[in-house]
């Protein structure tokens, strides 16, 4: 039984960028001539995915995300490499393919704007030849898990954009399809509308053992749903592996949050005579302060003694370092 839902072997995508020649004389040469340079967006990745896995694929801004997501779902043709996703070649089993995914692109919509919503989910059922068992049993538990009974009869155009995420991600599962791709599907929206479809991926994953590869902005959504993480930069993995190993070999700091019975200042703090280095911020959401230091337990506990000795506490909170601090970090300095 085959038990691998994504495989990328050496995958590469150029693109050719032209540049243009000064002047009326180097504009009348482009006419007939152009310069251009190859421009790697996706530069040699391998890597697999099993069935059922729910999987974080991040980087920056022009990092090769979208360009990968969509050589995955058969809508670019890479350059060079090896792609073989739910046993086919995305490019040349398009038809027999695209019955096997479903695709949410927070940007753009797969809904007909001016048509009632179920209006929509009946077109994509013929589309995808659903049997219409089937089709009720589904969609029945999908309408009542996102809440979407109230907008079932309302047109696309009229939906908030909370409204139309769920809805579109209703879409995507119509044909209940083995593997779902998510690019940005919780973006701009409210929280309460995240921690839905964050629960709702969760029973999909539980229910149907779908595969989720989601390439997300929003650290939350990591957190939430994925237990590996697939990190790009300028086109290369630079990492793969747990969140919880990311988390354990780069958070190196822990994040002690202080609030004070009566006021104090930054400078004040500073002027604590430790034999280690603290970094201290102001915490003006919490009325408080955050110190950072490294993650040794007999400093944290030094540290504590020492804040006891010198100022009245009010309330005291050891955290690790964020998630989003962690990547961050790893951007800027790199993974050494």
């Amino acid at each position: 039984m085959e038990t691998t839902a994504i495989e990328v072997q050496h995958l590469k995508k150029e693109f050719k960028a032209f540049s243009s020649r000064s002047g009326l004389k180097g504009a009348f040469r482009d006419l007939f001539t152009r310069n251009y340079k190859i421009v790697p967006a996706v530069n040699d990745i391998s890597f697999t995915v099993k069935k059922g896995e729910m999987v974080a694929y991040i980087g920056e801004n022009g990092a090769g995300k979208s360009t990968t997501i969509k050589m995955l779902t058969g809508i670019l043709t890479p350059t060079e490499g090896h792609v073989v996703v739910n046993g086919m070649n995305p490019h040349k089993e398009r038809e027999k393919f695209t019955n096997t995914i479903g695709v949410v692109f927070g940007q753009r919509s797969q809904l007909w704007w001016d048509i009632a919503v179920q209006e929509s989910f009946r077109l994509l059922k013929k589309v995808y030849k659903v049997p219409d068992e089937q089709y009720e049993e589904h969609m029945n538990y999908i309408i009542d898990t996102l809440d979407l009974a109230p907008l079932l009869d309302k047109p696309v155009r009229k939906l908030s954009l909370g409204q139309r995420m769920r809805c579109e991600l209703a879409a995507a599962l119509i044909h209940n399809p083995p593997l779902l791709f998510l690019d940005e599907p919780t973006i701009g929206l409210d929280v309460l509308v995240k921690m839905k479809i964050r629960q709702f991926l969760k029973e999909i994953n539980e229910k149907y053992q779908t595969t989720i590869l989601l390439t997300t902005h929003d650290l939350g959504d990591i957190e939430a749903l994925c237990e590996r993480v697939i990190m790009l930069d300028e086109g290369k993995i630079i990492y793969d592996g747990s969140l919880q190993s990311l988390k354990s070999h780069w958070a190196d700091e822990k994040e002690i949050h202080v609030q004070f019975i009566k006021t104090t200042t930054i400078q004040q703090l500073q002027n604590i005579s430790l034999p280690f280095k603290v970094r201290w911020e102001v915490d003006e959401k919490n009325q408080g302060f955050i110190a950072y230091m490294a993650d040794q337990e007999d400093q944290i506990s030094t540290f504590i003694s020492a804040l006891v000795a010198a100022h009245k506490i009010k309330d005291i909170k050891i955290q690790e370092t964020a998630t989003e601090e962690i990547i961050r970090n790893i951007y800027e300095k790199g993974m050494s």
